[in-house]
């Protein structure tokens, strides 16, 4: 994904939602009930869930001015976070990873609960090569919402990026269950399939690899991997013939 300046970025973050420049950059550190100060930056605003501040950090670090704005212009703060979620979805089809991360942050920071914050995080973490990153974040989704086959789906995606590092077969064991759960909650997912049919593969389950590729090809012919399909074919030819 290509990078915006990250001036552009943080210049754009700071102008949403009508907070300022000035506000945004002065320091504060606030206490919480049983830890020491934690020093709150700007530069938090561009890191997962803030860089680890609590919510009410993120508060101060957001400004009043920005949660009176949300009070104003949206019935609830969860459907407040379902805005920024889906906004965050926009700026990622339009390769602006930073963009995109603040507005989950955002979203996280109106509702814990809203899956899709931790999804879209943990999606920019795995397409910055940090798997166990983005593990960690699609966790915390699934522990609000344990059925949702998408997070199920992209937690087994990350799992194997950690095996074709690591080739351990727990991870590649991890990934299969997880992809498995996602196909069984939603068989009309095409990158499901796909992950599923490369867990097959790595398995040397030739015959059930053709079989996902085919099922995910059925569904969106745009999910097709021919990185696969080429090292597929070489292990063992198309048995339906589609591909030479």
């Amino acid at each position: 994904m290509t990078p915006i300046k990250s001036t552009l970025l943080l210049a754009a973050a700071l102008l949403v939602w009508g907070i300022t420049p000035a506000h945004a950059q002065r320091k504060t550190k606030v206490k919480t009930k049983g830890e020491a100060s934690a020093a709150i930056s700007p530069a938090n605003r561009l890191l997962p869930l803030f860089g680890g501040l609590t919510p009410a950090q993120a508060e101060q670090l957001v400004g009043k001015a920005f949660l009176a704005d949300i009070e104003r212009s949206f019935a609830s703060r969860a459907e407040a976070s379902r805005f920024f979620s889906t906004k965050g979805y926009e700026y990622l089809t339009e390769n602006q990873a930073d963009t995109a991360q603040y507005r989950f942050n955002l979203a996280w920071l109106l509702d814990q609960k809203n899956p899709e914050a931790y999804r879209g995080l943990g999606i920019i973490a795995s397409q910055k090569a940090t798997p166990e990153a983005s593990i960690g974040l699609l966790t915390q989704g699934l522990a609000v919402d344990p059925k949702n086959a998408n997070l199920l789906s992209d937690l087994g995606a990350s799992y194997l990026i950690v095996y074709q590092q690591s080739k351990k077969k727990k991870d590649l064991t991890t990934a299969s269950t997880y992809l498995e759960q996602a196909a069984a909650l939603d068989a009309t997912n095409a990158d499901t399939w796909q992950q599923m049919a490369r867990v097959y593969f790595y398995q040397e389950k030739y015959p059930q690899a053709w079989e996902a590729i085919h099922k995910g090809q059925q569904i969106n012919i745009g999910s097709l991997d021919f990185q696969l399909i080429t090292e597929l074919q070489a292990k063992l030819p198309d048995p339906s013939g589609q591909f030479k």
